[in-house]
């Protein structure tokens, strides 16, 4: 469904990407791990249109190169950013009605589904978004990208400052999308939880993919992880 090949990407002088190539398939689950400062979001924002990007991106064999973001969106990929984004002073329903494509919600995914997956929500959908923990923060913006009905969600570190029960929340949610048929593209700096959900990893360093492989074949190899991985 994505195809990158030889994607470069650039904060105005400076030259983050060298050639990154990588593949999600249909459903597929895809952990792109490394350090911090490896590439791994910079990756998701010249996807998504965020930066200045030369190379090759295919979304179901179209070209997105030089797409505007709400272009990208509109063709069905989903982006959760690290910095999660919800909008503070709007409530956690209104939050998700904005995750709507059209007014008139004829997706895969309901309201009704958000609060079946996260409880905690609808015990808090008439709260504003801005006064919620972390954790409910990362749901909201998980279920809001969610209600857009993408074929694929690119999630930046969702489990980031979670506590372990709410990255277990995480996990699961994962686990639904792929039940579902969504692709999903996960940057993840906990390798415990990317591995035991992912069906294929890459690895990234110095702003190319080092490694690609099962999780099996990354667990087996000891080089990478130490020379790429190893905090």
């Amino acid at each position: 469904m994505l195809s990158i090949d030889k994607l470069h990407a650039f904060y105005g002088k400076s030259h983050v990407l060298h050639g990154v190539s990588l593949e999600v398939g249909a459903g597929e689950i895809v952990a792109l791990l490394g350090r911090n400062g490896s590439g791994r979001s910079t990756t998701a924002k010249a996807i998504m249109g965020l930066v200045d990007a030369q190379g090759t991106l295919r979304w179901k064999g179209q070209d997105i190169l030089g797409k505007k973001t709400y272009e990208i969106a509109h063709l069905g990929i989903g982006y959760v950013p690290e910095s999660r984004d919800i909008f503070p002073k709007l409530t956690v329903e209104q939050n998700l009605i904005l995750g709507q494509k059209r007014l008139r919600h004829s997706g895969r995914w309901s309201m009704a589904d958000m609060y079946a997956m996260f409880p905690r929500l609808k015990e808090r959908q008439h709260t504003e978004a801005g006064v919620m923990s972390g954790g409910e923060q990362q749901m909201l913006t998980l279920c809001r990208t969610l209600m857009g009905d993408p074929d694929l969600i690119i999630i930046d570190e969702p489990t980031e400052g979670l506590a372990p029960m709410m990255v277990e929340l995480v996990g699961e949610f994962l686990k639904t999308l792929r039940t579902k048929g969504i692709s999903v593209l996960l940057i993840e700096q906990k390798l415990t939880i990317a591995l035991a959900i992912s069906d294929r990893c890459a690895v990234m360093g110095h702003g190319r993919v080092v490694f690609t492989g099962t999780p099996k074949t990354l667990l087996e190899d000891e080089t990478v992880r130490r020379e790429w991985l190893a905090v």
